[in-house]
Order: C-alpha cells, then structure tokens, then sequence
C-alpha cells in the first residue's frame, strides 16, 4: 500500500477523531465530554482543532442552527494503516520481522497475545 495517503496527525488530532469515529457525529462540546476533565482542554482549543483539521480534510461539518455538527471524514483503518507503514518504514526501513522483534522484546506479550499472533501468521500462510 505505498500509494495510501499517511495522515500525520498529533495526539490531540487522534484522540478527536477516535471521539468522532466512535460518536459518528459530534459538537465541539462532545468532543471535549469525550477526552475528559482531565484532558485539561478548553472548548476553544477543540474548535481550533476541528477547523485546522477540517481544512486538512479530515472532518467536515455541518450546521444545525448556530453549532456545527463534525464528522470524520477519513476512515480509522485508512488512519491506522498509514500510520503503522509510515512508522514500519521509517523507524524499520519496512523490515516487518524487525518490527515485530522490537515488539516482542520490548513489551509484555501475553500467551493468549502469542497465540492470536500464531493464529494470524497460520493464517497468513494458508492464503499464499
């Protein structure tokens, strides 16, 4: 998939569009109930964040009345797989058994995690 489009976005820009995925369409204020009191955010800084993301054609709006009403424009999957090729190939050069090394190593993985990772892998196998 070298031809999708990498969103880079800050965490803030992921944590909104995590609350717009899960809602499928919010106000600013949702947005701010959603990340929380202790996200320490001020409606304002939300909206800010919605327009420049809007003109990044990530959400768009519309009006109901005087609020405007956001939804994400981008797709999680489109999101999360842009993101993990751009960090596959940039931290790994796209060598997937380095990042999975790293991983393994580097976190605490489950026996339940290890087994759904064998599962896939078999899985993997039996499609070739």
């Amino acid at each position: 998939m070298k031809n999708a489009k990498i969103h880079r976005l800050g965490d803030l820009q992921l944590r909104i569009l995590k609350a717009l995925w899960d809602r499928g369409e919010a106000t600013v204020g949702d947005v701010l109930a959603d990340l929380g009191p202790r996200a320490d955010l001020a409606y304002t800084t939300i909206a800010t964040m919605l327009r420049k993301m809007e003109a990044r054609a990530l959400v768009a709006h519309r009006a109901e009345g005087r609020t405007f009403v956001y939804r994400a424009v981008v797709e999680a999957e489109a999101v999360t797989r842009g993101m993990a090729d751009h960090l596959l190939d940039r931290l790994f050069e796209g060598n997937l058994a380095d990042l999975v090394d790293h991983l393994l190593t580097t976190r605490e993985v489950s026996p339940e995690e290890l087994r759904q990772l064998e599962r896939l892998i078999a899985e993997r196998r039996r499609k070739k």
